[in-house]
């Protein structure tokens, strides 16, 4: 289930590039059901219970699982929700060590890149830039020098999946515009699509 904001700076839910996530949904295997919601502080919280209550009545789900790693207030929100609709809530990553947890994703093969930057240290050059070793160090860094979260769960930077574990397909970018507000920014996706794998036995995967 995807939740489309109008409003670019939600409070619950992501904004940039969310429209891709369809590839994500293919790449995935999963059936995706997409809401809209006006993104408006707290009232958005009651469009997601609307919506997981229509989703639980259609095809039956029994709870949500959430990437809350360390954000009090969209986990408790979520909380809340699957509570009044009678469904579980499962956050399996939730108290997680941030830095550790990145270079998990890197472990695992994720192929993540930076889509929004909003925090102090994080300029234009992170904008459409793949994690890897270097940014985990320099995320590191600068959540020792001014409390960044190095997972990103105050605000301080978006990011896109294009491959992971799951994964039938990956997604390829296309064409895309980077956006520099002055101290802030954004990665638009313009054009995208699936392509295969490449297999650790040569040729397609």
């Amino acid at each position: 289930m995807t939740m489309i904001p109008s409003n670019p700076f939600s409070y619950m839910f992501h904004s940039v590039n969310v429209k891709w996530t369809k590839l994500q949904a293919q790449a995935l295997g999963l059936r995706q059901v997409v809401f809209r919601t006006a993104g408006v502080k707290e009232e958005e919280v009651d469009d997601l219970e609307r919506a997981l209550k229509e989703v639980k009545e259609k095809y039956g789900i029994e709870g949500v699982v959430s990437g809350a790693v360390l954000s009090k207030y969209q986990r408790q929100r979520i909380e809340r929700v699957c509570e009044r609709s009678g469904l579980r809530c499962i956050a399996p990553l939730w108290g997680s060590d941030q830095v550790e947890l990145l270079r998990r994703y890197l472990r695992e093969g994720m192929e993540v890149i930076f889509t929004g930057v909003y925090a102090l240290g994080l300029n234009a050059e992170w904008l459409g830039a793949r994690l890897d070793e270097d940014k985990v160090r320099r995320l590191e860094e600068l959540w020792r020098r001014y409390g960044l979260n190095p997972s990103g769960e105050g605000g301080e930077y978006e990011t896109f999946v294009l491959d992971g574990p799951y994964f039938g397909k990956k997604v390829k970018i296309l064409k895309a515009e980077k956006r520099w507000m002055g101290d802030w920014g954004v990665y638009v996706i313009e054009e995208a699509s699936l392509e295969d794998k490449e297999s650790p036995y040569g040729g397609g995967g």
